[in-house]
Formats: structure tokens, C-alpha cells, sequence
């Protein structure tokens, strides 16, 4: 698809584009404040040398100066060390001594979370700050510290928050799909993490938004269909951005996407990555100690959640391949029937079934263009995997043509 005049052929320009194209997107695909901003940075920044990895000692030193403003007194920090998982971010844990304003002298194991040069996910660590702090209380998440959102103290925007204990998935099971999906947790876990599972999800989708002072995040009118609108228009802008070929398919999606958008009926907060995997529990209890993973939420329709949650590539199917269990704890069948009763909310086949060829439109924006991009340019430290997501194509592909079939 042409995007202008003066575009050249194919897309390695997209290496390095120009402000006329920045400003061609933003005024084509309009959507939040905060992520047209986003994406115009990730644009602008592209032709910027490939990511450097800092050292402990050097991202140790950006902590000091950082916590010199932000800490009235003496602190010490120790015992720095890197954490693996996750796809997109940097994460360095380590451990403060200092005295805090409302407890005194405290010891705290904590978690810096950076971005790399370009992530895979181009997302707003303001919003993942003021989400952690909105759901304090209400939902297992870590607590928030610090905020350096626009890179003033590190490479990159970051966020401090507290190290939380637990596992993604069963020492004793696994998958063979990467970031936690399809993890199997077996019979006994399910039954212990599911209920949580569809409590925590209704917890978040009926808070009341309208008491919340959300900086970051626009609120959509209710009854029109700009909140399905910003979600696209990101989605579309992703992959025109990041892209390195013609796919008919994305298309044809995105103009049927476009004639179907959905009205709003309730504001909610959307986690935007609710599944298995980003959520950490106790293996003995079965309790789940920490949501991870905000930097997709937005306020718009609860049915982009549902839609992600029940994703196939999120889940998987019983040995006797009879069940799909949503996320690897909750039958398909039973899903909606409990999270209707759970969260006192509806569930609309049509709305689902939008969100649900959105989402495969996301991803495939994700795995063939933007991880394409990233790991083609160096721009992050996980480009090996990055690559290796790419995979996920194929199948997700086979489900957008066979929810679009008949739909068109």
C-alpha cells in the first residue's frame, strides 16, 4: 500500500525516516496523546547508532545519581545483578539501604526496569508508573518507587519497583513457547491459580476510571467508536512504520477492521497483556503474588482483554486435545460464563470477535514487522529472540483467516 507521494520503493528507508513521513502517520492514524509522542520518538531515534549494553558498574552509577535526588540522606546500594525473561525490557535487581520517609531505616530488594535503545513494544513507562499505583491495594502488584520518564538519569526511560518473589510457571512443567505462553500448570495448580485468575482480571476492568487522574492515558467517549479507532490506528501505525515487505492479508484485516469498529459501553482499564507468563505465584500455595507487564494498558474496551486472554497462542489444549484451557487454567467453554459472573460485566460475541481479529493484527505487526526491525538495526539486547518470534506467524496467521472467513 503507497503511503504518500515522494515514499521511496521498498522499506530500508524506514531506517532512517524522514519528518514528513512522521507527520504523515500522526495526522493518518491519530490515536492517544502519549502514544503518538511515543511513536514519533521511536521514529526519530532510529537512525541512532545500534544498543550498547551498559555494564552493572555503569548502570549503577546512573541508579547513584539518580536516588542522590530523589533519597534526603545516605543509601547504599548492593548486591546488583541482572534478571532474565521478558522480551522487551532491561531489568537490573538490586538491593537499597536507606531511610524511608514512612517506615525509617529499611532494606529493600528492588527492580529497575529500562528500556533498550528500541523495544519491541514501544510503550510509556508513565503508564506503567500510574497503573502500578492505581491498583496498589486491589490487585497483587509490585510497589512503585521511582520514575525517570524521559531518560534524565539513564539511557533510557526507566522505572524502580519492588522485587516480588515467585515463578512464571511450574519447575516441574513447561512450554515450549517462549515469554510463558502456553505454559501447562496441571490439574492441581489450575484449580489454585484459575479463580485468582478471573477475579485479579475483573478486579482491573471494573475499576471506576472516571475516579482516577490518569496523566498518561486519554479517556474515550463512551457510546462512539473511538476507543476501538485509537487501538487500530496504533496497530496499523506499528506496521507501516516497522515493516520490511507487502502482506495481503494485514490488509484486508485492517479494511475490514476499519468498516466494523465497535462502540464503546464502558471504560475500563485494559491490561493490554493479560495471560500466563506475566504473572508471578508461589508454587507451593498456588497464591499469585505480582501482576508484571502494564506497559500495553490503556482505558478503552474490557473486550480487548478477553480477546488476548483467549488467544490461542496464549494457551493450550489438554493431552487428549479435547479442552483448551485459556492461558493453560480455565476451559474455553467456562471462561466467559465465570468471568460474567466474576466481574458483573457482559460479554458481547460481536465486540469479542473485533478484539479478537485486532489482536491477531497486533501481533503480526509485532513478530513480522517491529521485531523484524529491531533485531535487523541491533536496537535491542534480545535481538536472537526477537528473531526468533517471527515463528509465531504462521499459525497466527491461519487463526486471522479463519475468523475473518465468512466475515468478509
Amino acid at each position: 500500500m503507497a503511503i504518500g507521494a515522494g515514499v521511496p520503493a521498498g522499506f530500508d528507508w524506514l531506517d532512517n525516516p524522514s519528518e514528513a513521513f512522521i507527520a504523515q502517520m500522526c495526522d493518518r492514524y491519530p490515536t492517544e496523546r502519549e502514544t503518538q509522542e511515543l511513536l514519533a520518538r521511536k521514529l526519530r531515534r532510529r537512525s541512532g547508532p545500534p544498543y550498547q549494553r551498559a555494564s552493572l558498574k555503569e548502570l549503577s552509577g546512573y541508579l547513584h545519581e539518580m536516588l542522590q535526588e530523589k533519597i534526603s540522606g545516605p543509601f547504599v546500594v548492593s548486591e546488583q545483578g541482572w534478571f532474565t525473561g521478558g522480551v522487551s525490557k532491561i531489568q537490573m535487581g538490586f538491593t537499597l539501604e536507606w531511610t524511608d520517609p514512612a517506615r525509617g531505616p529499611s532494606r529493600d530488594r528492588l527492580v529497575l526496569r529500562m528500556d533498550p535503545s528500541e523495544s519491541s513494544n514501544t510503550t510509556s513507562r508513565v503508564r506503567e508508573f500510574e497503573l502500578l499505583q492505581a491498583f496498589a491495594g486491589l490487585v497483587a502488584v509490585p510497589q512503585v518507587f521511582w520514575l525517570d520518564p524521559d531518560g534524565r538519569w539513564f539511557p533510557e526511560p526507566a522505572l524502580i519497583y519492588s522485587f516480588v518473589s515467585g515463578v512464571t510457571k511450574p519447575r516441574t512443567t513447561g512450554t515450549g513457547k517462549v515469554s510463558g505462553l502456553g505454559t501447562v500448570f496441571g490439574p492441581e495448580l489450575r484449580k489454585l491459580l484459575a479463580p485468582q485468575f478471573l477475579q485479579h482480571l475483573a478486579t482491573i476492568h471494573t475499576l471506576d476510571v472516571t475516579k482516577c487522574s490518569f496523566a498518561s492515558m486519554d479517556m474515550p467517549e463512551i457510546g462512539s467508536t473511538q476507543s476501538a479507532l485509537w487501538q487500530l490506528n496504533r496497530a496499523r501505525r506499528v506496521w507501516e512504520e516497522d515493516r520490511g515487505e507487502d502482506f495481503a492479508l494485514l490488509e484486508v484485516a485492517a479494511n475490514w477492521l476499519e468498516r466494523n469498529l465497535p462502540a464503546l459501553d464502558r471504560a475500563s482499564v485494559v491490561h493490554g497483556d493479560y495471560r500466563s507468563g506475566n504473572f508471578l505465584f508461589d508454587e507451593a500455595s498456588g497464591h499469585i503474588n505480582a501482576w508484571l507487564d502494564w506497559e500495553r494498558g490503556h482505558i478503552g474496551d474490557r473486550h480487548r482483554d478477553l480477546a488476548w486472554t483467549t488467544q490461542l497462542t496464549m494457551g493450550h489444549y489438554s493431552e487428549d486435545r479435547k479442552t483448551y484451557y485459556v492461558c493453560g487454567l480455565i476451559p474455553l467453554d467456562e471462561f466467559y460464563e465465570q468471568y460474567e459472573k466474576v466481574s458483573g460485566l457482559s460479554v458481547d460475541p460481536e465486540r469479542l470477535a473485533f478484539y479478537q481479529i485486532l489482536n491477531c493484527y497486533q501481533i503480526l505487526g509485532s513478530v513480522m514487522a517491529t521485531a523484524y526491525r529491531v533485531a535487523r538495526l541491533g536496537k535491542s539486547h534480545q535481538d536472537v529472540l526477537l528473531t526468533r518470534v517471527k515463528g509465531m506467524a504462521p499459525s497466527v496467521c491461519l487463526e486471522l483467516s479463519r475468523l475473518l472467513r465468512g466475515r468478509i
